[in-house]
């Protein structure tokens, strides 16, 4: 009941190396658009075409950032110049961003995607602003 011994022969050594992982999208689009939710907690960055179909998306935690980390400018900068990567193999060459949010990762990632080399043409702030918050309680009857 020991070990059993897995014997390789070459065919199947040759076909699991490969020299590097080719990603290619099947999209191949001029514009798009790309969406920054930054939270106190995390960064998330999504990239879509013109029509709004999901290209490519990525955030801080997915990077492999944990806790207080994944809400850091540094975590977002990284998310940004991978989702940077991911635009060029789509072929994207103009980008509008829409930013949502209140999280010190809102101008990083932005400042990471741009560092690739990719043209950006608007930058909205869609966050959401509360305008007179909920109803408040009925006084207390003792």
């Amino acid at each position: 009941m020991g070990k059993k011994r897995i014997v390789k022969t070459e065919a199947q050594e040759g076909e699991g190396r490969s020299s590097a992982p080719v990603s290619s999208s099947k999209k191949r689009t001029e514009a798009g658009t790309l969406y920054v939710e930054s939270t106190y907690n995390n960064t998330k960055l999504t990239l879509t075409d013109t029509k709004g179909n999901t290209i490519a998306w990525s955030s801080s935690g997915s990077l492999g950032f944990k806790g207080a980390k994944k809400g850091t400018p540094f975590a977002a900068a990284k998310v940004g110049e991978l989702m940077a990567q991911k635009a060029q193999t789509a072929g994207l060459k103009k980008v509008g961003v829409i930013v949502k949010g209140v999280g010190s990762g809102r101008e990083s990632s932005i400042r990471g995607f741009l560092t690739k080399g990719v043209i950006l043409e608007t930058i909205r702030d869609m966050t959401p602003v509360p305008h007179n918050g909920p109803k408040p309680k009925k006084p207390r009857r003792v």
